[in-house]
Order: C-alpha cells, then structure tokens, then sequence
C-alpha cells in the first residue's frame, strides 16, 4: 500500500514502562526514572525508528494514594524533570523532538516561556510544550495553596497563559539580531517588541531575554479531551494526545475537535490527532498474550485496591470483592474529567468486574491496550490511521526499553512497507516532520498594522 500521508509517532515514555507494574519485570530498569543513561538509550531508540518526539509526561507532586501500603510499592515516583532532561539529550541526538510537559496551574508564563525557547535553541528547533492544567490535587500543597484551584478555573487561566506564553516568544523579530562589531550595534530597536500584557489572571511586561525560537513557537500540544479541554485544543493545540478505546469513540473526537478549526481560522493540518497505545508484542499472538498476562500477575493486592480506591474517590469499597462488579464510578470529579468518562464508558459499556476494571487502569490508565504479533499491531493502527481517528499515535511502552526496542524494530519495518510510515526524516525541525507550519510573529504584525494605519 502507497499513501502521501504519513502517520506521526511520539514515544511517550514513563520511566521503567506504562504499566503499574512495569519496574518488577526482568527487562525493566528498575531505577529508571533517575538513570540518564537509560533515557539516552531509548531517545536514541526512538530517533533509529523515525519517531517524530520522545514525550514526558510529568506532574509537579506525587501522585499520593494516601496508603503508605500502596505508596512504598510505586515504581513512578522519583524521575527527572522534563526541560531539564531534554537539554541534556538534545546534543546526543539530531532529529527527534522533545515533548516536554508543563503546568499553566503551578508555573509563572515569564519563566515558562524562557525555559522553552532556550530548549528549543538548545535542540536546534526541535522543542514542544505539553500544556497541562494538572489534574493531581495533591499539587495545590506544594506551592503555597489551600486547594487546587477548580477545573473550569484552571482551564480559563491556560487558555489566558498560553497567550501570554505566545507574545513572549514573539518580543524580537527574527533578524532582529545584528550583532555588528563594526558599528557597535547589536540588534535592531524597531524589532523588539514589549509586550504590556494585563488580563484577568496574569500581568506581564515582557520582553523576553532569548531570542525568537528558531520554529517561531515551539510546537504546541494538548492532552485534555473534556468539553473545556476540546475547544483549548482547537484554538492552540498542534497535538493533541488523547484516550480512546473504540474506533467510534476515535471517530467522534477527531471529528469534533477538527470540526472546531475554522472558527479559529485553522486549516485541518494545522492540528495533529495521536490517541495513546499500549501494545504488547510478541512474535506470535499466543506469545504476546502471554507477556500481557505475566506483566498483569506483577500486581499486588494492595496495588490492585489502591487503583481502584483512586478512582473510586469518596466511594466505600470495603464491602465488595475483586469479583464483584463495578460500581458507578463517581459523577464529577475536580481532576481529569475525560479520564472519569472514559473510565464510566469502559465499565458501562464492558459490565466489568472490579479486578477486570483494575486490569485495564493498570496497563495504560485508559488509554487503549493492543495485543498481538507485529503484523496485527500494524493493523490495528492502520485501521483507526485510515478511518478517520488519528493523525498517529503516541506509543505507551509497557516496559523500557525492551517495548520500544520490540515496536522499533518489529512493528515500524511493517509500517514502512505499507507506506504508512516514513523511511527518513523529511526535515530538521520538529514542525517541519510533523508537516505544521511555522508561526509569524503576532506582535510585530500588530506594529505592522498601527504603523499602516497612522500612514
């Protein structure tokens, strides 16, 4: 099969693996999350397969179950902090994108912005900024709050934060730079631009002190999918990394975020749709269910209540067995609110048990597991590619690195006979192998525009 478009792929790596589990196995590196060299291995991984970025996500606590028992069991909890990681990979590679996550709930716009337009000079344009609200409330302790402030809130002060992040990376034109020895001038006065920012929730000078990004803005990516999440996607989202577990559910978002572009003047290109795997592989179908199943036997008890309990908030368990069915998960939630649909759906549409509920959080916490030989793992994401449900996929490894090391070398040679999947890099940017364009620069086009208008 021969196609022009070509699906994306980001490596969404989580320390020893996705799976809760994923630190007892044998192949995993157990003290992963600390370990430079590991991640220096599975970057390398991914840029020998053609990745377009490695993706971190990260949070800024822990994510606390509030049982010592499950806490001590937890191989997550010690890693890196993302921008940080990245500059030091960013030399030890040439063409992979760093996907790097921030809070617009517990970080300041002014030192976002510088942190990652250095990194994007650092990696010679190969920067992108998770935008996250945070959905872990145990943050709020760790900077001076009371309580993590409320979801629609939070989301109404990204949307205000990325605008202000945006106007920062645009305070010098892009030759604004003269550097002249000769007269002594550096850069060019008419280029820079302060930008005087007052909104509801921030109030920002400007300008920045580096230069204009070398993409113009690092490449914007989202990962909220309820109501409020969806429209901040369509408005300032170039990715946006999703959970879905049917090709319907696929289907229906991608169509109604992309549906939203046009009345932000985007074009459909201009945002990239790729759900979160998890595949297990094995060279045959029997062999990868086996593997699932071992990394499944990994589970402790306490680990397996304490999943349950995390998503069961406010809801007593102690009268029901594993075998039980699941009851009706909580009806809001001031943290994830499409994870607790996705979840509602899963249960709702599965009639799970409570063990066949904790199975499923555990591999990819909702996000879609696949099973099977390279062949059938290639299928599977060429169906939802081909159907209109995804732009490519962020892979979930559910353990590092032998996982990515399996998708690498089994899956992408699959990809690539079909002609679904590139042989090279097309360029040297992160925005130019994702196919997104590069941005203008909004504040000296509004100086443009005073200036015409006072001639």
């Amino acid at each position: 099969m021969s196609t022009t478009r070509k699906l994306r792929l980001g490596a969404f790596i989580q320390a020893t693996g996705h799976h809760i589990a994923a630190w007892r196995h044998p192949d995993s590196q157990a003290d992963a999350g600390l370990n430079f060299e590991h991640y220096k291995e599975i970057t390398q991984t991914a840029e020998r397969g053609l990745f377009d970025a490695v993706f971190l996500a990260d949070s800024p606590s822990l994510q606390d179950s509030g049982e010592p028992e499950v806490l001590k069991r937890n191989g997550k909890l010690a890693k890196f902090e993302p921008v940080t990681l990245f500059s030091a990979l960013a030399p030890l590679t040439k063409h992979i994108g760093f996907v790097a996550t921030a809070s617009t709930t517990y970080e300041e716009p002014y030192t976002l912005a510088r942190k990652f337009a250095s990194l994007d000079y650092l990696s010679n344009g190969r920067a992108a900024w998770n935008v996250v609200t945070t959905g872990n409330e145990n943050a709020a302790g760790n900077f001076g709050r009371d309580e993590h402030l409320e979801h629609s809130q939070r989301y109404e002060r990204a949307e205000e934060f990325v605008e202000v992040v945006k106007g920062l990376w645009d305070s010098w034109e892009d030759d604004a730079f003269i550097r002249d020895k000769e007269s002594g001038v550096y850069f060019d006065p008419n280029k820079l631009h302060t930008l005087n920012y007052k909104g509801k929730h921030f109030s920002v000078k400007g300008p920045l002190n580096v230069g204009r990004p070398p993409q113009g803005y690092p490449v914007i990516v989202q990962a909220g999918a309820s109501e409020v999440g969806r429209e901040l996607a369509a408005q300032t989202a170039e990715v946006i990394f999703t959970a879905n577990q049917t090709l319907e559910d696929g289907q229906e978002f991608y169509a109604d975020v992309k549906g939203r572009l046009a009345k932000y003047g985007r074009q459909l290109d201009d945002l990239k749709i790729m759900p979160g795997v998890f595949p297990v592989i094995g060279r045959t179908e029997e062999e990868a269910q086996e593997k699932y199943e071992f990394l499944q036997s990994l589970i402790h008890p306490s680990v397996a209540w304490g999943l349950l309990k995390t998503r069961y908030k406010g809801i007593d368990l102690s009268g029901y067995s594993l075998d039980d069915l699941a009851p009706p998960l909580p009806s809001d939630t001031n943290g994830g609110k499409s994870r607790l649909k996705l979840l509602t759906d899963l249960v709702n549409r599965g009639n799970l048990t409570l063990r066949q509920l904790y199975l499923s959080v555990a591999t990819a916490r909702g996000h879609r597991t696949i099973i099977g030989s390279p062949e059938s793992i290639a299928d599977q994401l060429e169906e939802w590619f081909s159907n209109g449900a995804a732009d490519g996929f962020n892979i979930m490894p559910p353990i590092l690195p032998t996982g990515l090391d399996d998708f690498v070398n089994l899956v992408v040679p699959i990809l690539q006979k079909r002609g679904l999947f590139r042989t090279e890099y097309e360029g040297t940017t992160l925005r130019e192998n994702l196919g997104l364009r590069r941005p203008g620069n909004g504040l000296a086009a509004q100086q443009l525009d005073k200036n015409l208008v006072v001639a």
